[in-house]
């Protein structure tokens, strides 16, 4: 008969930690490696074997999703070993921790042990090399978004020290930059500091075009083509934001329906309730932030221009696709479009207001994505 040994592993840049679970003995084998490294995973598990002659051996191996990614997951179940094993990568957001002990690497390794031998979990999806490597292009492309405000930012804040205002209101025009270039501060290196400010703004902003031009060949690509158009039919998506969606989850059919998924992005309320008490608290804000963060962005265009006149942008992006598609896209528009004008009516705050126009739009993709049109 087959045993199962499910193996709890604490991973850190610098060492792993192990921790051995069974149903008859319980927590046993605890061992700390300094060698961060797949192999040394390997060696751990043959030691554990050899020391059980004769005996047939599965291994169970799981870790929490940080910062080593996929990584040791492809290694481990690629690697050639006289070993039995298999590996997931757990959620900590949906473990069960017990009590408030002080936290070190081996009561992290047993508590990944239990709950892995008891089922107190959910797995992370792993998407395959393509979709990572895409998603990893698409992160790097935002980061570079991120820095480019930052720099605005910084530039603003000197000229406001040195006394310079704008007159206009809206900053970041042709008029506002030609103004910043001409400017004067009243100081050689102020003025050198802003001149440098202006080509890291320019240096920054020639990249992100870059990458974008990059990101729409990626998805016109056979592999991405179809899908990406397909969710462009909604109003506030575009090509980053759609292929983000699409490599960032994978496979939309583990979700159930479409409030798991949106439960998945932390876009439903939380409640905090107890007798007859109920109490709803704000969005949950649990699992993919950047895809959260996308939905929300791309609420904010309910907000503006008509919600019953289809613009030519719109019409640009549906030629060509599936007629059921533009009928849902269309039906979905014109449903949240109406969603944000109550909620305001009513007297909502409008951000309270496009937090739940974003989880209707990520319920009109999941619709798209696993066929639920009708």
């Amino acid at each position: 008969m087959q045993s199962i040994v499910y193996v709890g592993m604490d991973v850190h840049v610098e060492n792993f930690t192990f921790a051995c679970y069974e149903e008859n003995k319980g927590i046993y084998a605890q061992n700390q490696i300094k060698d961060a490294d797949w192999k040394s995973v390997i060696k751990y598990l043959e030691k554990i074997q050899r020391e059980r002659p004769g005996e047939d051996i599965h291994f169970v191996c799981g870790y929490e999703a940080g910062c080593l990614g996929y990584s040791l997951y492809h290694d481990l179940l690629k690697a050639e070993t006289s070993v039995s094993l298999d590996c997931v990568i757990m959620a900590p957001s949906t473990m069960a921790v017990q009590g408030n002990k002080p936290k070190t690497d081996r009561r992290d390794a047993c508590m990944i042990a239990r709950n892995l031998a008891y089922g107190t979990y959910s797995k992370v999806y792993v998407v395959d090399d393509e979709d990572n490597g895409v998603k990893d292009f698409i992160r790097m492309r935002d980061d570079t978004k991120v820095r480019c405000k930052s720099i605005k930012q910084q530039i603003l804040a000197l000229c406001l020290r040195h006394g310079k205002r704008y007159g206009e209101a809206t900053n970041w025009t042709i008029k506002h930059r030609e103004w910043l270039r001409k400017l004067d501060l009243g100081e050689k290196n102020a003025n050198r500091a802003l001149q440098e400010y202006l080509h890291q703004l320019t240096q920054t902003e020639e990249d992100l075009e870059r990458y974008d031009r990059e990101i729409e060949e990626i998805a016109q690509g056979e592999r991405y083509s179809e899908k990406v158009g397909q969710l462009k039919c909604l109003k506030g998506i575009k090509t980053v934001s759609a292929l983000a969606t699409i490599v960032e989850i994978g496979d939309f059919h583990r979700f159930a329906t479409a409030e798991r998924f949106a439960a998945f992005l932390g876009l439903v309320p939380g409640e905090h309730s107890s007798g007859g008490t109920i109490i709803r608290t704000p969005i949950t804000k649990h699992g993919n932030s950047h895809l959260r963060r996308l939905m929300v962005e791309a609420a904010q265009s309910y907000s503006k221009g008509s919600i019953y006149q289809k613009s030519k942008a719109m019409k640009s992006k549906q030629a060509g696709q599936n007629q059921n598609i533009i009928d849902y896209c269309d039906r979905q528009n014109l449903f949240i479009g109406k969603k944000y004008h109550r909620l305001c009516a009513r007297g909502k705050n409008c951000n309270v207001a496009k937090t739940a126009v974003a989880r209707q739009l990520a319920c009109s993709v999941w619709g798209i994505m696993t066929g639920n049109t009708a």
